[in-house]
Order: structure tokens, then sequence, then C-alpha cells
């Protein structure tokens, strides 16, 4: 094990533990549909450790890539107390209006997991190219891969719709709001890298936060 995979232990142990739960879960409530997604997420992870082997990702996008794996697992598979306000017909987190026909919270989980997905484009960028400064045009190429990401779930969940008779993917509508949510997510996400480097440049910081 290399010393970078290493710093990946604590996390890799929060991960592990909670898709070990979804997993009990989704079999006891044959959810077969998640059992697709706990193996897709799997299949990321190890992707991911391979990237933070070769560039040295920064422990808060390994956490936060962790806590968005928390939400995803969470929302397919809690389920709402009676007479709380869903998007038929599965009554899960996932469904959840937070603002009645204006907010889900599916949506905030897609802003949310695709502005860390920006940030950690952002990183890898900067590792492979060697550079510090986000600029406008790094960052619209941060966020553009980010979306891209964003475009290949939705892949992987249309994959799902045509494997599995049923599932709560959602329409073409949904599709569109997940894609809009992915793009809110991405902007915000581009934003708080610049604000973050301009602050840091205002203290004197001129290298990387710590690994």
């Amino acid at each position: 094990m290399t010393p970078r995979f290493r710093t990946l232990l604590p996390v890799a142990v929060f991960t592990g533990g909670y898709m070990l739960i979804a997993l009990a879960a989704a079999l006891a409530m044959r959810n077969f549909e998640f059992l697709f997604y706990i193996a897709t997420m799997t299949l990321i992870a190890g992707v991911i450790a391979l990237v933070h082997d070769r560039v040295g990702l920064s422990r808060g996008v390994t956490w936060a890539l962790a806590l968005w794996g928390l939400a995803h697992m969470a929302g397919g598979l809690v389920p709402l107390p009676a007479g709380w306000p869903h998007e038929p017909p599965n009554a899960v987190l996932y469904s959840l209006w937070l603002i009645p026909d204006l907010l889900k919270y599916d949506h905030v989980v897609h802003a949310y997991g695709f502005g860390v997905t920006t940030w950690l484009c952002w990183e890898g960028l900067r590792a492979v190219a060697g550079v510090m400064k986000p600029t406008l045009g790094l960052l619209t190429l941060a966020a553009a891969a980010a979306l891209g990401f964003g475009a290949l779930n939705e892949v992987i969940e249309f994959a799902a719709t045509l494997l599995m008779p049923d599932t709560n993917v959602g329409g073409y509508e949904n599709t569109g709001w997940d894609l809009v949510a992915n793009l809110v997510g991405a902007v915000i996400g581009a934003g708080l890298i610049a604000a973050t480097h301009r602050r840091g440049e205002t203290r004197g910081v001129g290298r990387p936060g710590p690994r």
C-alpha cells in the first residue's frame, strides 16, 4: 500500500461502513435498483482511489465525496414519514420536496455532488498541469468536466431504467432538473475555489493546503 493510499484509510472505513449498511438495507427491502447503484458507487470509489494515488487529492475533497455518497445512499433507502410532501411514486428521501413543487432533496444532492466534482477536477488539473492560479478559463474547464461527469451519471440512470422495470429515476423533466442542479453546483463550486484562492493570496498563502 502506497503512502497516499494509507491517507485514505479513515475515509475508506467511513465509506465502507455506510455502504455495508446500505447493502444490507437494499437486500432486506429487495431494492434491486439500489443494488445496481451500490455496485456503481463501489466502482467509482475504486477509480477515485486510483486518482488519489496519482495526484494526491486533498483531505477536504475526499471527505466531501464520501459525504456525497452517504447522501446518495440515504436518498434512495430512507423512507419518508407518512404525510411528508414527496414526488410520487416512491416515498423516499430522494423524492422529498424541501420547497413544494420547487426544490427536492434530489436537487440539493445533485448540486452539492457536482460542486464537489468541480473541486475534484480542479485538483486533478492543478496536479497534472502544474497550475496554481484558478483563472476563469481553467475553472470553466473544471466545471465543464464536472458537468460531463454529471451527464455520465444520467447515462447510468438511463441504463438502470433499461435493466430494471421499476426505478425511481423519473422522466425527461426530472433529467432536465438534474442537469440544472448539476450546473448550479458546478458554478458555485468554481466560485468557491476562486474565492478561497483569493483569500489565500490575501493572507500570503502560495501553496496548496495540507494533504
